[in-house]
């Protein structure tokens, strides 16, 4: 099965994913690939595959992408092919953590096999305390990240399953449920 998660940034996706990779050994991570920078201690092969944008548009042109996106001017995202089959391999569920436009594209795809989750914040107000606590943007990029976070949420309903992360305790629980529906 495919799991895809999608949020806008801040939305608290990424430490619901770890929740669920943390209670089940059945899933495994799918690893994107990006032309952005690592972030602090961000790895190449942990958190992204870091490439150049020179190998990511030759990786386009070779169809070596399930799917990809130009997320922010200059900035791609996308998922390899030989990921999602490495996974599979393994005898793993494929979960993804990806921007909202891929994982429409994901779920469009996959079908009926993959249950796309949307993760909300609880409005724009807490999404703005989130990214500037983060401490990872400058108030800039933050202000581009809320623009985009906008047009993000219009997308909520493309998805299966909405879940608003306004407590986390009670998101794992939602999120749990989910899983334990859709997967057992």
């Amino acid at each position: 099965m495919i799991l895809i998660f999608s949020a806008p940034s801040g939305s608290g996706k990424s430490t619901l994913v770890q929740h669920l990779l943390e209670t089940r050994n059945d899933m495994e991570l799918s690893i994107s690939a990006t032309t952005r920078a690592p972030r602090g201690k961000e790895q190449d092969g942990v958190e992204y595959y870091f490439i150049s944008r020179e190998r990511f548009e030759q990786l386009i042109s070779q169809e070596a992408f399930v799917e990809w996106e130009q997320v922010y001017q200059g900035t791609y995202y996308g998922t390899l092919r030989s990921e999602i089959d490495r996974i599979e391999g393994a005898g793993h569920h494929v979960v993804f953590d990806i921007d909202v436009k891929g994982g429409i594209n994901i779920k469009r795809l996959f079908g009926d096999r993959a249950r796309a989750i949307f993760i909300a914040p609880p409005s724009v107000e807490v999404l703005r305390e989130r990214l500037t606590r983060r401490g990872t943007d400058s108030p800039e990029k933050i202000e581009e990240r809320l623009a985009k976070a906008s047009i993000e949420m219009a997308d909520a309903p493309l998805f299966d399953t909405i879940i608003v992360n306004d407590d986390l305790t009670a998101a794992k629980a939602a999120l749990d449920k989910e899983i334990q529906s859709f997967i057992g």
